[in-house]
């Protein structure tokens, strides 16, 4: 059965040892995050637990941070899976996503707070890079919109700068499906009615962040991943739709050609996102259940969260674009953590003939051009999730001068502190341009055996472990 809201999800991650309540009064505007990046400095993975801030000074407001994935081992179990699990989830939530319905009304509508009672100062909204974050930022909003002409759904997560009681900065990047919206409504003079939803049941953060088509409804995704539709209630004072079940509701528009001063925020590349002029959303309504849970995420320089959620849910739409949509024999599709959200990417593959291989590189681009800063192809025989492995291709089945080509002029991601000066404004051109360098890491000629024991030597090894004085419990490698 699938989680009926976040507290049920909760209930869960505590039945798991996985949630960790955290009684000492905390300060906002540092110690929440200071307290977050420390369990990824400090905690193994497979032990990290989310962290609900009980006690926040001069709150009476729980803070919820790792929920979504603290580690890979929490991320699985908001998906009701097993680590092995996850892809699977998502080819079934991709391959079959169930659409949402609506009903008449849901917890979120126990509170409603409009116009001069909206307060976003009721709020423990955190400042999450001390001494260089402007304030409090709203870091994981699920931001809810419509396409004007068609009615479609989106659904993404932006930064969201405090800058009133009732305004917020909304940082957007380039190719964000949320960007055509705003458009059609600025062609006709009219403000984009946005609805931000903060803390829901698991998978609509998944989704919220996960990098699908245009025409994907990410609800719907959220159906497939839960295996259950998602409930809506209409919001109060436009026709967008949030999850009857939400925590906190923010009500407003994005009023029509109108850009503000925004940043510079921690970001999950591990530097401080560029400051420069974005959207801004005004807030006409706030709705939210009684006793709400306010929930952020542990971002900043990864591993994080942040960098944990993204990666974990675009891997699979690359490799169901590549394999699936364009018919190439790629078995396995990684984008390492240690870029954040997409710079560095591996693919293994049956390679059938030579120049298969730049088939696939082009093609993973064609899915996110600001994917894949750097694009590695290996054989089929490495596991690309092994960095060891991945190395050891490189070094032997690669000749730079061969095996590597540079794209320039390619599609950037805006938040790469390498394709501008640091006192570049996030909207300048510059930002957008950057370069591509792709490797061919495949075999291409016959190459000599490789120099380890036979396998069955080795498994007869294994079976007799513990005969040679070794705990089973030590991992493979």
């Amino acid at each position: 059965m699938p989680y009926g809201d976040l507290r049920e999800y909760l209930q869960a991650l505590e039945a798991h040892g996985k949630l960790h309540r955290v009684t000492k009064e905390v300060d906002k505007d540092w110690e929440i995050s200071a307290v977050g990046r420390s369990t990824f400095r400090r905690i193994p993975a497979e032990r990290r637990p989310a962290l609900l801030f009980e006690r926040v000074k001069g709150y009476t407001i729980p803070v919820l941070v790792g929920a979504l994935g603290a580690s890979l081992e929490v991320y699985a179990l908001a998906l009701e899976t097993t680590l092995p699990g996850i892809p699977g989830k998502w080819e079934k939530a991709l391959a079959n996503p169930i659409p949402p319905v609506r009903i008449a009304t849901g917890p979120c509508k126990e509170n409603i707070l409009m116009e001069d009672q909206v307060d976003l100062g009721k709020f423990p909204i955190p400042t999450w890079t001390a001494r260089q974050d402007p304030g409090p930022y709203i870091n994981l909003p699920y931001v809810c919109s419509k396409d004007p002409e068609d009615g479609s759904r989106n659904v993404g997560t932006y930064r969201m700068q405090v800058k009133g009681k009732n305004k917020t900065g909304l940082f957007i990047s380039t190719f964000k499906n949320i960007l055509p919206h705003i458009a059609k409504n600025e062609k006709l003079g009219r403000p984009t009615p946005v609805a931000v939803v903060i803390g829901a049941d698991p998978t609509i953060g998944m989704t919220s962040v996960a990098t699908v088509p245009y025409d994907v409804d990410e609800f719907a995704l959220s159906g497939g991943l839960r295996g259950a539709p998602v409930e809506l209630v209409k919001c109060e004072t436009s026709d967008i739709e949030v999850p009857a079940t939400a925590e906190i509701v923010l009500e407003g528009e994005i009023p029509p050609n109108v850009r503000e001063h925004e940043g510079p925020f921690g970001e999950h590349t591990g530097y401080m996102g560029p400051p420069g002029d974005t959207f801004v959303f005004h807030i006409k309504c706030i709705t939210h259940r009684n006793n709400p849970i306010y929930q952020g995420i542990i971002s900043l320089l990864p591993p994080s969260e942040s960098s944990c959620i993204r990666l974990a849910a675009r891997e699979f739409p690359i490799l169901k674009h590549l394999r699936d949509r364009l018919g190439l024999p790629v078995v396995d599709v990684h984008l390492k953590e240690s870029g954040g959200t997409g710079p560095y990417l591996a693919i293994s593959m049956k390679k059938q003939f030579p120049e298969q291989v730049k088939q696939v590189i082009w093609g993973a681009w064609s899915f996110e051009p600001t994917f894949g800063k750097i694009v590695v192809v290996v054989d089929d025989d490495i596991d690309i999730r092994d960095a060891n492995a991945l190395d050891w291709a490189i070094c032997y089945r690669m000749q730079p001068d061969r095996d590597v080509f540079i794209v320039p002029e390619a599609a950037a991601y805006r938040l790469d502190p390498s394709t501008a000066p640091v006192d570049v404004p996030s909207h300048h051109p510059s930002r957008r341009i950057g370069s591509k360098l792709a490797m061919d890491a495949t075999r291409k000629h016959e190459f000599p055996g490789v120099a380890v024991p036979p396998k069955e030597h080795l498994d007869r090894v294994w079976r007799q472990w513990e005969e040679y004085g070794f705990p089973r419990s030590y991992p493979e490698y």
